[in-house]
């Protein structure tokens, strides 16, 4: 284990990592951190709070996780940061912990969340989510499976992505994005994209949430 682990990290004793794991110079991971199998985490990288990673995950540098939410209601409480499996996540991205006791920050599996993107409090991203470079997420946000964020999206609290939308890039995101369907603008518009639905129920996610949104 100490051949995986570069002299100038600073790791707590309490901290949980499975012997595989692999900490580059100058990491800092917390007491209550725990991080699972063949999990690479890159130079410079903060690792705070309860915060729990599963295997085959890809931190690169600068990145930080399970710092305190930028909410001014945060009181302290314990709250928990979860990340699942097979991420890639470059670098000086931000991932918050959520405010409140109990909650949760999480993010699935296979995803890839490009440098410099924040993901803010109580945002849940399911799996095979691309967010590009720059994108700020504010709190509780919600991203379906396999939705695509291009660079410099912002997009306001409590808004809910469905699953295979893409939102282009530069794009102000302030309501909720409909599964198989492209939005891109400031103010921002959207198209029902025929080449997302490609099953038959993605026409049929498709010709509702057009309904809905007309």
């Amino acid at each position: 284990m100490n051949t995986l682990i570069h002299p100038t990290a600073v790791i707590h004793p309490g901290a949980k990592l499975h012997p595989s794991v692999k900490v580059g110079p100058y990491a800092v991971i917390g007491e209550k951190v725990v991080v699972g199998p063949e999990t690479m985490i890159g130079s410079h990288v903060i690792l705070e709070g309860y915060t729990e990673i599963g295997s085959g995950n890809r931190i690169f540098p600068g990145v930080a996780i399970g710092l305190e939410p930028q909410d001014l209601k945060y009181d302290g409480s314990l709250s928990l940061v979860k990340i699942g499996d097979s991420n890639s996540i470059r670098e000086y991205v931000t991932i918050n912990r959520p405010t409140r006791f109990g909650e949760e920050t999480r993010i699935g599996n296979n995803n890839l969340l490009m440098a410099y993107a924040h993901v803010a409090h109580n945002c849940l991203i399911a799996d095979q989510v691309i967010i590009a470079n720059s994108v700020a997420l504010a709190g509780h946000i919600h991203i379906e499976s396999n939705a695509r964020l291009s660079g410099l999206v912002g997009v306001h609290q409590f808004v809910h992505i469905g699953e295979h939308s893409m939102i282009g890039g530069m794009s102000r995101i302030d309501r909720d994005v409909p599964p198989y369907t492209i939005v891109e603008g400031n103010p921002s518009r959207y198209v029902p994209s025929i080449r997302w639905a490609y099953s038959a129920p993605g026409w049929l996610r498709l010709i509702r949430a057009s309904a809905t949104v007309n």
